[in-house]
């Protein structure tokens, strides 16, 4: 099994005083159940629910007290009840309202139980039912496909991983890390499509399993869906997001479609729930707070971008890319730095702002606003000169920050930038392989400047 990170999480969660049951986000098939069965080795004694099986699901059905519910949990699943530490993971939560209600009472009445719930469709099923969580009594993380570190982990090249887990990354590990990216980049990070490939090398072999998960999203739009005309919405937008991802869109005709945009932006807020995709809205400020502009186009991020690679019919090219910036007029790099960033929200689904700047006469625009401390900081995903980055300027003249990002193919570059309205600032120049870093690296130069 392929080591996650959320595993580390879960483990945090485990040892806090207050715990509550937690809820495990994520969409389907980004390797949830197998991370908590990861999880699992930390306890005695491991009780598994799939409330898609009728007698699983029946144990919640029967309005019993919840003493007598967990009774008849370890009875039937030949556990001990006086086993010091005992995880119960309920996968497929959604199936059963009555098991979401109840999750309040284990927290109140089972204190010395581990509880993990999981459920792909969970706020899908329950807005269609009307139920609310219970409130102040559970909580979240949130799971997502591979990230870039994880797959390089998996790829078990433990020289190539401890360098890139190094800040800086030196400059002779670069072309065998940015190799590694590419591979990354092509067959994206969902769990099954990664194992396959790690153990053959073989893409001929990624095809089922690629046409396998995307058949399986298109059938749970039938689960989605609150009517015929709504199960044809969300289906085309399931089908068409991987050719729409990576740019900004608009509800009203989305995929060439005659759907308007109340009805579209009803499925793509369906989808949403249920994490297929996401919906970035842009900035128009230059300071905190960061208030994303509902009124104005997303741009939308499918879940993974080998799979919009396959659906996309795109594989072929990423084969041997010198840059990635000049694939799909740079919608792969941007998809794919998305996907990063991301990726490290695992307590919160917060995601990412990008700015523009938007008049008649002039317009501009900034692929990602990040928060670091108190500061925005702009993030250009560009190959080329500097002297191209026209928006990441004019951003740096009209902005109070002094520091900024550019994501490309080349090695790790620091520069002392003049605008051409005069203004300074720094710009630290990135491969795109440490676009789950930038974090990083942002504290190296405020450390590197300190020390200076």
């Amino acid at each position: 099994m392929i080591k996650r990170k959320i595993v580390d999480e879960l483990r945090h969660w485990a040892k806090k005083e207050n715990r509550k049951p937690l809820i495990l986000r994520g969409a389907r098939q980004v390797g949830k159940t197998t991370a908590v069965e990861m999880f699992s080795h930390d306890f005695e004694q491991y009780i598994y629910l799939n409330l898609e099986q009728k007698a699983d699901r029946d144990l919640f059905e029967q309005d019993l007290p919840v003493d007598k519910v967990l009774e008849a949990v370890f009875f039937l699943k030949d556990s001990d009840p006086d086993e010091k530490s005992t995880l119960l993971f309920i996968d497929e939560i959604h199936n059963s309202t009555k098991a979401v209600s109840m999750l309040r009472y284990l927290y109140e009445e089972a204190e010395d139980l581990f509880v993990v719930c999981a459920g792909s469709l969970l706020e899908v099923y329950l807005d269609k039912e009307q139920i609310s969580f219970p409130v102040g009594r559970v909580e979240f993380l949130y799971m997502h496909p591979l990230t870039f570190e994880e797959y390089l982990r998996a790829r078990n090249q433990k020289a190539v991983f401890d360098l890139f887990q190094s800040v800086p990354v030196p400059d002779y590990a670069h072309d065998k890390i940015l190799e590694l990216f590419h591979e990354y980049s092509l067959i994206g990070g969902m769990p099954e499509i990664c194992a396959e490939y790690l153990k053959h090398h073989d893409l001929s072999r990624l095809a089922p399993i690629y046409e396998s998960l995307l058949i399986s999203y298109t059938d749970d739009a039938a689960k989605y869906a609150s009517g015929r005309s709504m199960y044809q919405v969300i289906r085309h937008i399931i089908e068409t997001s991987p050719m729409e991802a990576g740019k900004r869109m608009k509800f009203q005709g989305f995929g060439n479609s005659s759907y308007r945009s109340r009805e579209s932006g009803e499925a793509f807020r369906i989808l949403e729930r249920s994490m297929l995709i996401s919906l970035s809205y842009p900035v128009t400020d230059f300071d905190y707070p960061l208030i994303p502009n509902k009124k104005k186009s997303p741009r939308l991020q499918f879940l993974d971008t080998g799979l919009l690679n396959y659906y996309s019919g795109i594989q072929k090219q990423l084969l041997n890319p010198k840059d990635l910036n000049s694939l799909y007029r740079g919608r792969i790099a941007e998809h794919i730095v998305g996907q990063e960033i991301l990726a490290k929200e695992i307590i919160s689904f917060r995601k990412p702002v990008f700015w523009v700047r938007e008049n008649s006469g002039a317009s501009s625009e900034i692929d990602f606003i990040l928060q670091y401390g108190k500061y925005p900081v702009p993030v250009e995903v560009k190959s080329g000169k500097t002297g191209r980055l026209r928006s990441l300027h004019y951003y740096m003249e009209h902005s109070k920050q002094t520091v900024a990002v550019r994501l490309y193919a080349d090695k790790i570059l620091k520069q002392e930038i003049d605008t051409p309205g005069g203004s300074k600032y720094t710009l630290w120049n990135l491969p795109y392989y440490l676009a789950g870093k930038i974090m990083d690296y942002l504290e190296y130069s405020e450390i590197e400047d300190q020390n200076t």
